[in-house]
């Protein structure tokens, strides 16, 4: 019965003492939290009348669009080159627009727009090649606990960073809490190492699209992929999405205050940062199941709108949709630096992030007529129904036991 069993390693060497690893760290922290804080510092912005909610929404929408431009071709970048100049490149457009913006403010919103959507392309090419890099740096036996690390410090600063931040809005005016959002993005920029290199040989090289369509067909090559790709979508675009916009709602009008929302978001990252603690060291048998159950528990999230329940039975399920996050996450970042071709990294990246995270807002965007349609109780049972049957079906595609692909 071993091998059925839980096996628990004791960690490698700590990668805090490897400088290549803390330079990645300090730069892959700083772009999480550039990208996270600027919808916040907007929000700020709408507050102290500098900016409208349309102005916020324009700038929200364009980010958008620049991020789901940018990720393809950033893939296709940071594998042709180098996936450190692409980071770097990309940092240096998100780090130059960031004072665009908070000059354009409340002066000329198609100005800003054009800064957001800049910023949002600099977010979008970095991300692919961010994960390749984190390849090339850390190896394979440690990337677990190196993807565990960053996405433990991004929850953290997640964690504190509202309050940090209100704090400073007190003192300082929403411009300059931009120009340090530029800052961080120089950071970035700036911070992490060098790494393998280009994998292509000089030459002529075939054009952008077709060497994306060779990721795509790389991506095929790994059917635990294409099936937990699948799942994650599902999951984002429909769970995700719909918590989003029912929980307001339910917490005004179900217990007419917004204390459970506070609480509820909260508590998720919470879940989340105990999520991330477990997976830096806990190496299940059938990885690739365990991160599938882990994805799943987000439907305990949309169950727990749908039920008139205590407020502490929500809490507790988003503290669970937290942890299985991660229990997904990290994983699935792992096997993927692990099972695809290195040459190819970054273009499997970028489609991962295009299809998962680029379609969130997709579902944010149809989540609301389908409330007015068919109500909210309906949409939140089919939501749940999605999230758990998602990762259940992606299970039983054979090399989805352990994410590995079949030699």
């Amino acid at each position: 019965m071993l091998d059925d069993a839980v096996e628990t390693r004791s960690a490698p060497k700590s990668l805090l003492r490897s400088p290549s690893f803390v330079r990645l760290w300090t730069g892959t922290m700083a772009s999480g939290v550039a990208t996270w804080a600027l919808p916040f510092i907007l929000g700020l912005a709408v507050l102290d009348r500098s900016l409208t909610a349309v102005g916020l929404g324009v700038l929200l929408a364009t980010r958008t669009v620049g991020f789901l431009a940018a990720v393809p071709v950033g893939g296709v970048l940071a594998d042709r080159y180098s996936r450190r100049q692409t980071v770097l490149w990309s940092g240096l457009m998100a780090a130059l627009a960031a004072p665009v913006m908070a000059m354009s403010l409340d002066r000329s919103l198609l100005l800003a727009a054009a800064a957001a959507a800049v910023m949002g392309a600099g977010q979008g090419a970095c991300r692919p090649a961010f994960q390749a890099l984190t390849a090339e740096v850390v190896a394979e036996p440690q990337r677990q606990q190196a993807n565990a690390a960053i996405t433990l410090a991004v929850r953290v600063t997640t964690l504190v960073a509202p309050t940090l931040t209100v704090l400073l809005a007190a003192v300082v005016a929403t411009p300059v809490l931009l120009w340090g959002i530029g800052a961080l993005w120089l950071a970035a920029a700036l911070i992490p190492p060098a790494g393998a290199g280009s994998f292509v040989p000089s030459g002529t090289r075939p054009r952008i699209l077709a060497e994306f369509v060779d990721g795509v067909r790389e991506a095929r090559r790994h059917p635990w992929f294409l099936a937990g790709l699948a799942a994650l979508t599902a999951v984002i675009t429909t769970g995700y999405s719909a918590t989003f916009v029912v929980l307001p709602m339910v917490s005004r009008d179900r217990y007419d205050n917004e204390a459970v929302l506070a609480a509820a978001m909260t508590t998720y990252t919470i879940g989340a940062l105990v999520g991330a603690v477990i997976i830096a060291r806990w190496r299940p048998r059938a990885q690739g199941w365990s991160a599938l159950v882990g994805l799943g528990l987000y439907g305990f999230a949309p169950l727990s709108l749908l039920l008139p329940v205590h407020p502490g039975v929500i809490i507790a399920a988003y503290v669970v949709a937290g942890i299985g996050i991660e229990l997904f996450n990290v994983p699935w970042f792992t096997a993927t630096q692990r099972e695809i071709e290195p040459a190819k990294l970054a273009r499997v990246s970028s489609l991962d992030f295009l299809l998962s995270y680029g379609l969130a807002p997709v579902g944010l965007a149809l989540i609301a007529p389908a409330i007015d349609q068919f109500g909210a109780t309906v949409v939140l049972a089919v939501c749940t129904v999605v999230c758990f049957a998602a990762p259940a079906a992606a299970a039983l595609v054979p090399s989805s036991r352990g994410f590995t692909t079949p030699r």
